[in-house]
């Protein structure tokens, strides 16, 4: 004999019932091209090397390529290309002093994207003990 159970996801509804009015005020608050945008960025922010970049840079301020590689404690190479990569995306900005070359958070907005993320981290954290 086989018992046939119907499981129901928690991440589903068991009636569906679209509310037209909410879905309509939300729906155009973010198209496809600015969505696309944002998640290259979540991805670009996503690789714990420049994660612990940025970190660096939002405590110290600004730091030169060698002071960033030796506090993340990777080649001054690999320092180089994660900042060119964060600077191209707008998120640290460059300045030259005669051969060396200083970073820093391109902007507030910046900072604040990384306070919350880990404030929100922390918060799950201490949550989950």
């Amino acid at each position: 004999m086989q018992i046939s159970k119907s499981v129901v996801s928690f991440d589903e509804c068991e009636v569906k019932r679209v509310d037209v009015g909410k879905v309509a005020v939300v729906r155009g608050l973010i198209d496809a091209a600015e969505a696309s945008r944002l998640a290259e960025l979540f991805k670009l922010l996503g690789d714990p090397t420049r994660a612990r970049i940025l970190y660096a840079l939002l405590e110290a301020g600004e730091m030169c390529v060698c002071d960033i590689s030796e506090t993340v404690e990777i080649p001054e190479s690999t320092a180089s290309h994660a900042l060119r990569l964060l600077r191209t995306a707008g998120v640290v900005r460059n300045r030259r002093d005669g051969r060396m070359v200083h970073y820093s958070l391109d902007d507030a907005h910046v900072r604040l994207l990384l306070d919350l993320s880990l404030q929100h981290l922390r918060h799950d954290q201490d949550g989950a003990s």
